[in-house]
Parts: structure tokens; sequence; C-alpha cells
């Protein structure tokens, strides 16, 4: 996959340091994360696997500041700045992107006009991209991946398939150039050769100036974008971390070997997160 054109890195920032510090989420009274701790840092590929119900969803929601996930306790910050303190326009703008699980659809609002907004509000007054630079570049990146051009300007998210939008999640990814990457199950609905041009969008973007917490359930996305670090999440909280070889292992012999070792009977946090 060619370079993004749009420039270098995130406009010339050093690469990230993102801390989570004994996070703990609540939805609806309900204590989800619980106790959460992860260090991300620039040039590093992190991916957090667990059965369902764990909270993995749930951590990558908060951390973009979803409304409906309260933060109760811990810290989480970017290069020294308090993220909880921020909106969540200022989180994106200070270059954290979710790749959601499940995306919106916006009807009203042509998908490229949603990314040439977005890439603006990054780039400050004064600093806007020109639309025909702008224009060019989201046509190279859709051929790249597959996306049929006519979706420029089809409303954001109506009427695609799941798979079209979990591509048009990484087309915002390789446009906008975040620096804090969150991928929530980008995997799921996906077939092999969809999932190849996703993984090689990832890999393009790998660079000591960006980070990637990558959410999945399946070994099989880790063949292509190869982590740095892996950690399993039970019971809200991060119970085990290690290399490529832990995923490798999960995907032959599941959790229970590790359930069993950790003396945990009830993996979930008791409700679907």
């Amino acid at each position: 996959m060619q370079e993004n054109t749009l420039g270098k890195g995130w406009y010339g920032m050093a690469g990230p340091l993102f801390h989570i510090e004994d996070l703990h989420v609540s939805v609806e009274d309900k204590e989800i994360v619980r106790g959460l701790n992860l260090t991300l840092k620039g040039g590093e590929i992190h991916a957090i696997m667990g059965p369902n119900g764990t909270g993995k969803s749930t951590l990558a929601s908060a951390l973009m500041g979803h409304p409906a996930y309260e933060i109760i306790g811990g810290k989480v910050t970017l290069d020294g700045e308090d993220v909880l303190e921020m909106s969540v326009d200022e989180r994106a703008r200070k270059g954290m992107f979710l790749a959601m699980q499940y995306p919106a659809e916006v009807p009203g609002v042509s998908n490229a006009n949603f990314i040439r907004t977005a890439l603006n509000a990054r780039l400050g007054e004064g600093n806007e991209i020109p639309v025909m630079k702008f224009h060019r570049e989201l046509q190279a990146q859709m051929k790249r991946l597959n996306i049929d051009p006519v979706f420029a300007e089809r409303y954001l998210n109506e009427g695609f398939s799941g798979g079209e939008k979990k591509r048009n999640e990484i087309l915002q990814m390789v446009m906008l150039k975040p620096r804090v990457v969150i991928l929530d199950e980008i995997d799921s609905g996906l077939d092999i050769d969809a999932l190849k041009i996703v993984a090689e969008a990832v890999n393009s973007m790998r660079s000591p100036e960006v980070t990637f917490l990558i959410i999945t359930h399946y070994q099989r996305l880790l063949q292509y974008i190869v982590p740095d670090f892996v950690h399993v999440m039970m019971q809200g909280r991060i119970v085990r971390s290690g290399g490529r070889e832990l995923a490798e292992r999960l995907e032959a012999e599941g959790y229970d070997w590790l359930k069993h070792e950790l003396g945990i009977e009830d993996e979930t946090v008791g409700v679907q997160a």
C-alpha cells in the first residue's frame, strides 16, 4: 500500500505515550472495567483478546468518551495530558481514533464531507487541506481499500454492509492519520480478502508516531497484523499478557486453561460488555 500523501506522521509530533492506570468504568450503575492498567508507546501494537462479556468494547468506548460509559476511577493520559477531562472532539483533535464495532449510519452527511471536516478540524484553522488534494488522496485510498468510488458521495455508512462499514472505518483511519488507534473487532464480518486489505492498511501506518490497541476475538487477524503485546481480558481487567504466542495458544486451546490457572470460574462481568 502506498504512503498517505497528506503528510508524514501526525503533523510532525513525537511518538505518543498513552497510559491507562487503575481504570474503572460503569454502565447503568454496573461496574464493567475493574482496575485496568495498560501503557502504549509509539510504534507498538497491543492486542486485547478475551471471551464475550469481559469488558473489551466497554473499554474502547470509554477511552473515546462515549457518554453511556461513566468513569468511576483511575486515570488516562496522552503525553501527560488528562484524557478524561477532554471532550470527545478534543480527544480526536489530540489524535485519538476509534474504529467502532458497530459504526453508526449518518443520513444527510456524505462520506467525503465527513472525513474532510474531521481532517480539517485536526489541521486547524488556516491549515485546511485544499479540496482537490483531499479528493485525490481520498480516491487513491479508496482504490487501495477496494471501496467503490461512489461511496465517497453516499451518506455515511447508510445502506453499507457490515464489511463495507468496517473498511470505511479503516478509510477514515488512513485519511485522518491518528496517533492512538483503537480498533474494536474490526475483523468481524470480513472475509479473508477484506481482512488482508484491512491488515495491509494498518501495517502501512505502523511507525514510531502511532500506537495501536486492537480488540479481537480471533488470532486470525493477528496472523496479518503481528502484535508486540497480547493481553487477555477477563472480569473487566487484564489477567495475562504475553507475545503473539499467547494468542496462538488461545486459538488452539481456548480460555479454559487460563481460567483454571487463575482460579476464575466466571470470566464475564455479568452483562454483555
